[in-house]
């Protein structure tokens, strides 16, 4: 019997990409605790193997699939597998990634080339993989893992913030296509701050020192409930995750030349700790590094890491908190009113 053909009526089925490390693998946990049944695409083996366990052991039911998320043929193939052994996608959730940290000069052509098919291609091939199937169903929700540099660029990632920034303008093109057609069929978009991933220990790098998430940093739970919700409500176009993100996004909006100039002078220290690299350090651009090795979760920062962002749950309730405040102003203007009869 097909992997989750027990209740396949009745269990939520997802896809999470990049389901093997950091925000896909924390996001695959949070989905099983509810009894969902998901599908992991990632690379790696043991990565695989792990999430797979992870799933089960929380309560829902694991379909692992290694999927090079920059091939198509290879994407649209594990979600027809998806249907066909756990049954109609409800979620799928884009997030597989790759990256170079290193100047622009310093990342040759085909490197730049790569990132920019797993870390952008791989969400447009998803996409498209997840709406042929929900499309004529006229139901279902794709989220975007996406990043407050989708906004913002910042010094010695720009193969990555160009592949968030191309994210964020394809799915705003999309998301009125949809509207446009009067779909049920829900994209959504969650951008994300600085998250305790394995990443800094498999990304190639070229900084002279280990690389680090810029703080504050946040665990990859705060991530993955935060996907989870935007997955329950995808009516909203985005949700912001992090105060970090608040900021960067509004100093982004209002004084972005200021912002240059401050990561020109603060971004290259903030991405890296005072530890040498070490230069044995694997690197996932081209083979997975957790093909022999899981990496979990969570990175090596767990003690500067914050396991809460009241920040999220604002963003959940932005129109809470609007009435809220549009009810002290009134209550304001009532008492000054008072006042002065």
């Amino acid at each position: 019997m097909p992997v989750g053909m027990r209740e396949r009526d009745s269990r939520q089925v997802v896809v999470v990409t990049g389901a093997s490390g950091g925000i896909g693998r924390a996001t695959a946990r949070a989905f099983a605790q509810r009894g969902a049944a998901v599908a992991l695409l990632a690379r790696g083996e043991a990565g695989l193997k792990a999430a797979a366990e992870d799933v089960e052991a929380a309560g829902g039911v694991a379909l692992p699939i290694e999927v090079d998320v920059a091939d198509q043929r290879e994407v649209e193939a594990a979600a027809a597998r998806v249907e066909d052994e756990l049954g109609p996608i409800d979620v799928w959730v884009n997030d597989a990634f790759t990256s170079v940290f290193a100047p622009f000069m310093e990342i040759e052509p085909e490197e730049f080339r790569r990132v920019t098919e797993v870390s952008y291609l791989g969400y447009v091939f998803g996409t498209r993989a997840a709406l042929r199937r929900m499309l004529p169903r006229d139901r279902g929700a794709i989220v975007q893992v996406g990043s407050a540099l989708a906004y913002r660029g910042i010094p010695l990632q720009s193969a990555y913030c160009g592949a968030k920034h191309a994210i964020q303008g394809f799915n705003e093109a999309l998301r009125a296509e949809l509207l446009h057609d009067k779909s049920n069929v829900r994209v959504t978009m969650v951008q994300m701050p600085a998250v305790n991933t394995p990443q800094f220990d498999w990304v190639l790098s070229r900084l002279g020192r280990h690389a680090q998430p810029v703080p504050p940093i946040y665990q990859p739970e705060v991530a993955a409930r935060a996907v989870v919700y935007a997955a329950d409500h995808p009516k909203r176009r985005e949700y912001w995750v992090g105060a970090s993100t608040v900021g960067t996004l509004v100093a982004d909006k209002f004084v972005p030349g200021l912002l240059d100039r401050y990561l020109a002078k603060t971004g290259y220290d903030s991405q890296q700790t005072s530890q040498r690299r070490d230069p044995r350090q694997p690197r996932n651009l081209w083979e997975p590094a957790d093909e022999d090795r899981d990496y979990g979760a969570h990175g090596d920062f767990d003690d500067r890491s914050s396991r809460r962002s009241p920040q999220v749950w604002a963003s959940q309730h932005h129109g809470l908190i609007a009435a809220a405040g549009a009810g002290l102003v009134a209550l304001a203007a009532g008492a000054v009113l008072a006042r002065r009869h």
